[in-house]
């Protein structure tokens, strides 16, 4: 892999020839020329790509055989000519026995052959006819173009660093796949030769069972299947290209298509390798599995990426789905298993009463909906929800209305408590000058805030809900023993970006126009904590995002720490790609440092946060997926971001 830890690789269905052995070979050798042009460096052929897979008792012709064994020859020069892994399906003979064969390809002449190891024999396959399974051979070696070959179903490749295994067709369809064996035993991505015909509904079950193979085993998984020029004699064959990589699917080749089909993608090794180090029960049998020998591919340097952007989707909103239909089941997902985590909170303590903070903000917007909706399921009465807004020195006349509107249309009971002469009475006790707007200034406020929030919370026997969300815990923009805390965090696991668009989601669905207005205006102000005075003429004058940086930068930082362990260098180059046209390297740059500076030094605040349901793949909880000594050093990771190249 190269120093980002990825590896280029293609899967390819080219035309084919029943039993022309010639025209299968040249097709393959221009294949391998794209697909290297491109950058691959693995390149993956359908099951039985040299002969053609439907050749049926031809292949007991011995002029075909020799053929394709002759034709290897070929094979290896386009290996060497192209520096490239090659792996190519071919029936070869061995000990008076064929075999459905995955032979590999290197630079260097073939690393070695791998049979299929389950072979069907059921509905419209008859490959038994033909082939045995590989564990009738009791042979290890093979002949072929002349050398001692390695041969057998145990057997892994490994190319400077990066280990792969094999498994052909069929192997995939049965209860325990080979491939499961071959990742616990290191394989970091399995290759697929078939030959899947195409039946009403069976590529879509193909894709899950890829994408759950390739989640199962953590693994990339590249799948290339046999399509234009097979027989249609009683099937057809559209061919598949597919690349996967720990459950999701990063291509899949439009079927149908009456010519060659190649998809080229960057499998991330260190996301596989992250994954299986994380989970602990990754390994848990690896003393029940086989033995494998892996075999070194030879030299290959690819230590850089090619030119050109990386090749593989690099969206700059990990947290949520662009597919309208998967983002509305985010969204509902989201929205109720916060709903749920409430509830169970307020049964296990027999509560029927909580106080939120309203301010017309986003963060406290979801909040409120959350407890409308858990009271809602719960059968209790809205009334006991207590909404309390609580204008300060920056509060804007938007945001008090928006609050105050929304409040009412959801029924809520409805306090108003403004902070200015409280919090103007501790200045003066602490000897504070309020022209002064330093952070006492600021967080004067939002301690006074939360104090109020308690007491009443102890006045109407409830519970405070906080509304802070993931992506300000991780920069730590919240005031310690201010609005960080609270006795349950609904929020705590909801990053900002999908903070706003599950509280759009709402809107666009509760069929109250009424409320969508209301919700939809409160998405489109900027977001802040108004704890500075409003401008002169009335307009919020302290945007968070001015202060901390864009968010969406922020939670695509979020998830390349946290969720993948990248290093700066890697999410630096993947946010360029992402965010590309719309921030600068500078920008980038600037707020990864603020990002890596801010989340080391306020893991203090992260320490001792109140308890809050978990709702995607990241929590920053220190009861769950988070624990970090709060006076961790950031040097590390700060000196890695000032080598970056702008």
């Amino acid at each position: 892999m190269n120093s980002l830890g990825y590896i280029r690789v293609a899967a390819v269905s080219p035309e084919t020839k029943p039993a022309d052995v010639k025209f299968n070979i040249s097709r393959i050798t221009e294949a391998v020329a794209a697909a290297t042009a491109e950058g691959a460096k693995i390149v993956l052929f359908p099951e039985l790509s040299i002969s053609g897979y439907t050749c049926a008792d031809l292949f007991f012709q011995h002029s075909l055989l020799r053929e394709v064994e002759q034709s290897l020859q070929s094979i290896i020069l386009a290996a060497f000519r192209y520096n490239a892994i090659v792996i190519v399906g071919a029936p070869l003979r061995v000990a008076n026995r064929l075999y459905n064969c995955a032979v590999v390809v290197t630079p260097e002449g073939i690393a070695g052959v791998v049979p299929k190891t389950h072979i069907p024999n059921y509905n419209e396959f008859y490959e038994s006819r033909w082939f045995s399974d590989a564990l009738s051979c009791a042979a290890n070696e093979i002949t072929l173009c002349s050398k001692q070959v390695p041969f057998g179903a145990d057997l892994l490749f490994e190319l400077n660093d990066v280990i792969f295994g094999i498994e052909i067709c069929e192997d995939l369809w049965v209860p325990i796949p080979p491939s499961s064996e071959m990742c616990i035993a290191g394989a970091d991505i399995i290759f697929n030769l078939s030959a899947t015909n195409e039946l009403v509904g069976k590529h879509q079950y193909l894709i899950e069972l890829i994408k759950q193979q390739s989640a199962r085993c953590r693994a990339g998984y590249v799948y290339a299947s046999a399509g234009m020029g097979e027989s249609s004699t009683d099937l057809a064959y559209a061919g598949n290209c597919i690349i996967a990589e720990c459950g999701n699917i990063l291509a899949d080749a439009p079927r149908f298509v009456y010519e060659a089909k190649m998809e080229v993608r960057d499998l991330d090794i260190e996301i596989i390798r992250n994954s299986r180090l994380k989970a602990s029960t990754f390994n848990d049998h690896i003393s029940r599995i086989k033995k494998f020998q892996t075999i070194d591919c030879g030299p290959n340097p690819i230590d850089t990426l090619p030119d050109g952007p990386i090749m593989r989707e690099v969206s700059p909103h990990p947290f949520f789905s662009d597919d309208p239909r998967k983002f509305d089941e985010q969204c509902y997902e989201i929205f109720s298993i916060q709903t749920w985590g409430l509830a169970r909170r307020l049964q296990a303590i027999n509560c029927k009463k909580v106080v939120i903070g309203i301010s017309g903000g986003l963060d406290s917007t979801l909040a409120l909906l959350v407890a409308v909706n858990t009271f809602d399921k719960l059968g209790i009465d809205r009334a006991g929800i207590v909404a309390v807004t609580m204008p300060g020195f920056g509060t804007t006349s938007r945001t008090y209305q928006n609050a105050m509107e929304l409040m009412k249309a959801l029924g809520v009971t409805i306090r108003e408590i403004p902070i200015a002469d409280a919090v103007n009475q501790h200045f003066k006790d602490i000897s504070h000058d309020p022209a002064v707007h330093d952070a006492t200034y600021e967080n004067g406020q939002a301690r006074e805030r939360t104090q109020i929030l308690m007491d009443i919370a102890n006045q109407v026997g409830g519970i405070v809900v906080g509304t802070g969300d993931l992506s300000e815990l991780a920069l730590g923009w919240c005031t310690y023993n201010g609005d960080q805390m609270s006795m349950y965090g609904v929020n705590a696991s909801v990053p900002k970006t999908m903070v706003r668009h599950v509280v759009e989601n709402y809107a666009r669905n509760c069929n109250n126009p009424d409320i969508e207005r209301l919700l939809l205006d409160i998405v489109d102000t900027p977001i802040s904590p108004e704890l500075l005075p409003s401008s002169p003429s009335g307009e919020i004058e302290q945007v968070t995002e001015d202060l901390v940086g864009p968010y969406e930068l922020h939670d695509f930082f979020i998830d390349g720490v946290l969720r993948n362990s990248f290093s700066p260098q890697k999410i630096y180059r993947l946010a360029l790609q992402a965010f590309d046209g719309k921030y600068t390297d500078t920008t980038i740059k600037h707020w990864l440092r603020n990002f890596y500076r801010r989340f080391f030094s306020q893991q203090f605040k992260r320490s001792c946060m109140p308890d809050g349901v978990k709702v995607g793949s990241v929590s920053l909880s220190p009861r769950g997926d988070w624990r970090m000594p709060s006076d961790a050093s950031s040097a590390l990771w700060l000196e890695q971001v000032e080598k970056l190249e702008d």
